[in-house]
């Protein structure tokens, strides 16, 4: 494991910032580091507002968006709601259908079948819109891309208006409006929306083109707050006070949906980690195993006992969904052992058996063990399908533009891909790939790593320390919960394993004399000699809480150890 630190604030704005909030140096110099450098900015971090959001109209296109809108309405037409079958997609849709809804009858929504139509706007779902008569679609989470098909639906008379937020290709498709703050020409100030993201700001210019604030939105953050924190987008910005106000909905009085899938889980409060790990799986595994129509039914039903059953049925194919993941995995394994893969610059593996809805989960998990881009092929249909995923640093999207030759359709994001090719192009694009990744990816590349904010004192923990820390929530990309290093520490006598196989390391430890702190190390069993019988070592740590026969304390959440200096 590779310990990065990130670079030293600066010391006179982190003295002025401490002076003018009154707080300790080693928070301020936190804030900093995050980009927060006076005291308005610090207001803003702590307490973020509503109002804060920006005009949604600065979005290329919301005019035309928001006026087809409120035509299609005025004029009774019939509105499809269409979206993908990840939990962005079928949160996106959820909001939209339930904003329409509220006041307006002819709306439906359309999520496209994972394994006949794949992913993205389909011509069979415009051709169910014709059928059933829909004068206007509107995709969220997807159709960037989608220039044939929106040609298609044009012929047939039907509008389309896009709410996207991957990268656009050369040509954007011949919608109405096209609504993506990656576009190019789109000034708008923040680009790290989700899908569900930019559905909100649809919602939002709706909304306040009937004079309304968007403080009365506030009860759709709860599907807003989940698609974030599925789609792994950087919580900053926009997204942050989203995310901050969604959590606040999940915790006090959720839809009956997520209330009735959280049932579940267990949890007295709950954080962006458990959206992530927990609500996230269970929502996707309607997607992956059956049909995202399912999670979309459970997100916008209002009656308590219809949700409990929808959540149940959700529950029982996430089960099923793990036990998929696991076989699939280490079926994938021993493929790259049998033919002495190991030591390759990346992992791409196929089995025409396995289920396409898990590939993408498979792929995580293989990253787990070799640590390289890595994609997973399965068939679907004619053609061969994959989900890719790459390391820290290194771009899978730009590598796999670099064989677009061999493949037949892409797309996704710099860590998370996915891709269609030719059977007959598979062991081009492999050798290809390889080649690409061997030319582009640096050393520091292979190795996973720990980005520490900074190095302190054992002493410098405190209840006061603590209690600010929180404030820093919600924690995500682009505002992680703080990672310290200490060091030379010794353990008490108190090191032991525990969990199943010894998977986990428990410690007690001092640093020159200070009161034993408790720790736990997720995972790092097998480092228990190196603090054994006193040894001196370094631990790069989050703090946490532990609850334990009704008492609360504090205890680092040990990432890491080394036996000397790093």
């Amino acid at each position: 494991m590779r310990w990065t630190y990130k670079p030293a604030p600066n010391p006179e704005t982190t003295a002025a910032l401490a002076e003018s909030l009154q707080i300790d140096p080693l928070i301020a110099g936190l804030l900093v580091q995050r980009g927060i450098e006076d005291y308005e900015q610090a207001r803003l971090f702590f307490r973020p507002e509503l109002e804060h959001l920006h005009d949604p109209f600065l979005m290329r296109d919301m005019d035309q968006a928001t006026t087809r809108i409120e035509r299609a309405i005025r004029d009774g037409e019939r509105i499809l709601v269409y979206g993908d079958y990840d939990v962005d997609g079928t949160t996106a849709v959820s909001l939209l259908v339930a904003y329409l809804e509220s006041e307006y009858p002819n709306v439906a929504s359309y999520i496209p079948d994972r394994y006949r139509e794949g992913y993205g706007i389909s011509f069979q779902g415009i051709d169910f819109a014709e059928d059933n008569e829909f004068q206007l679609i509107i995709a969220l989470d997807c159709g960037i891309k989608a220039v044939e098909q929106v040609t298609y639906a044009q012929a047939k008379g039907i509008d389309f208006i896009i709410c996207d937020h991957h990268r656009p290709g050369a040509t954007l498709p011949p919608a109405v409006a096209v609504l993506d703050p990656k576009r190019e020409d789109c000034s708008y100030p923040y680009t790290e929306l989700c899908g569900c993201g930019v559905g909100f700001k649809l919602i939002q210019a709706l909304q306040l083109r009937k004079g309304l604030p968007v403080e009365s939105l506030r009860p759709y953050l709860d599907l807003v707050a989940v698609a974030i924190a599925a789609d792994i987008v950087p919580i900053t910005g926009e997204n942050r006070v989203l995310t901050y106000y969604g959590l606040q909905v999940i915790n006090e009085d959720p839809r009956p949906g997520i209330r009735a899938l959280m049932q579940g889980i267990q949890r007295t409060h709950y954080q962006v980690s458990d959206l992530v790990f927990q609500l996230a799986p269970r929502l996707n595994a309607a997607g992956r195993l059956k049909h995202g129509d399912q999670a979309v039914q459970l997100l916008t039903e209002r009656d308590w006992e219809q949700a409990r059953r929808y959540a149940l049925e959700i529950d029982a194919l996430n089960e099923e969904r793990k036990g998929l993941d696991q076989q699939m995995t280490e079926e994938a394994l021993s493929i790259i052992r049998e033919k002495g893969e190991e030591s390759n610059m990346t992992t791409v593996v196929y089995r025409d058996t396995w289920h396409k809805g898990v590939i993408g989960i498979v792929a995580s998990r293989l990253m787990e063990t070799y640590y390289r881009p890595t994609l997973v092929f399965t068939r679907s249909g004619e053609k061969l399908a994959a989900s890719a995923r790459s390391v820290r640093g290194f771009d899978v999207y730009e590598a796999l533009e670099a064989c677009a030759d061999t493949i037949e359709q892409f797309g996704g994001h710099t860590y998370a891909a996915g891709l269609t090719l030719e059977e007959g192009k598979y062991e081009e694009f492999k050798s290809r790939f390889e080649a690409v990744v061997g030319e582009t990816l640096l050393p520091e590349h292979r190795l996973p790593q720990i980005q520490i904010d900074m190095p302190i004192h054992l002493e410098d923990i405190t209840p006061k320390l603590w209690r600010i820390l929180k404030e820093f929530a919600p924690f995500g990309p682009g505002n992680s919960s703080p990672v310290f290093a200490s060091g030379p520490l010794r353990d008490t006598g108190y090191a032991r394993t525990v969990g199943g196989n010894g998977a986990h390391l428990k410690v007690s430890v001092t640093q020159q004399g200070t009161a034993p702190f408790a720790g736990i190390g997720f995972g790092l069993g097998t480092q228990r000699e190196r603090v054994e019988n006193g040894a001196p070592f370094w631990a790069a740590y989050s703090l946490d809480e532990n609850t334990w026969q009704g008492k609360t304390r504090l205890q680092l959440k040990i990432r890491d150890i080394k036996s000397e200096s790093p």
